[in-house]
């Protein structure tokens, strides 16, 4: 997985469904909702073997403008700013790699976002099932091309294509150790093959801000 993970992002196109020759198999990533550095709040993600794939870390006690999602070891693979506009609020640009003026490239900081998403206000949406939209580039001008739905707090959401099929999962962790529940703090991510895993996380990311 790591070698097609990384692959995919140097080669920059983003298309997030990828050929299935670079994902052929459903992967399962179990979604620790906490940092393995102490004086941070984050995320840790292993796969099947055991192995962190993804890890995000924030400082304690800061509502975070940007976040960035990491492979195991420590490499920026995705950044996540949220929009400045107020008029828009609880909406993030995804961008590939690291961004902002603590980048040593400059070029990588004037790129374009590769995703905009933006938290769906019931109350104005006839599908209250409906989290957030996820649409290409900068704005919400054009249609979708990812939809979320159900519910956060729940851990059980699902990211659908324009097509209306599962690419993306979000699920509890049912299993039980010494009687004790997972809970909401660790729960499980199904990703469909063809799906960047990368851009499933940086979404899970995105729907723990809004709906946290």
């Amino acid at each position: 997985m790591k070698s097609s993970s990384r692959s995919v992002h140097e080669e920059r196109r983003w298309s997030a469904e990828l050929p299935t020759t670079q994902s052929d198999l459903c992967m399962s990533l179990t979604v620790w909702r906490k940092s393995l550095v102490m004086s941070c709040n984050g995320f840790t993600v292993i796969n099947s073997d055991g192995n962190v794939v993804y890890r995000v870390e924030t400082y304690i006690g800061q509502r975070p403008k940007e976040l960035v999602l990491m492979d195991g070891a420590g490499k920026s693979i995705l950044t996540m700013r949220r929009n400045k506009n107020l008029r828009f609020l609880d909406t993030w640009f995804i961008y590939g790699g690291e961004i902002g003026a603590h980048c040593i490239s400059t070029k990588r900081s004037e790129e374009q976002p590769i995703f905009y998403v933006k938290k769906c206000i019931n109350i104005l949406h006839n599908n209250p099932n409906v989290l957030a939209y996820v649409y290409r580039g900068r704005s919400a001008d054009e249609k979708y091309v990812y939809m979320i739905e159900g519910s956060y707090s729940h851990r059980s959401c699902k990211v659908v294509n324009e097509a209306k099929k599962v690419v993306a999962e979000i699920k509890r962790k049912d299993a039980i150790i010494g009687g004790v529940s997972f809970g909401v703090e660790v729960f499980m991510l199904i990703v469909e093959a063809g799906f960047d895993p990368g851009l499933a996380m940086a979404l899970v990311l995105l729907l723990d801000q809004m709906f946290s």
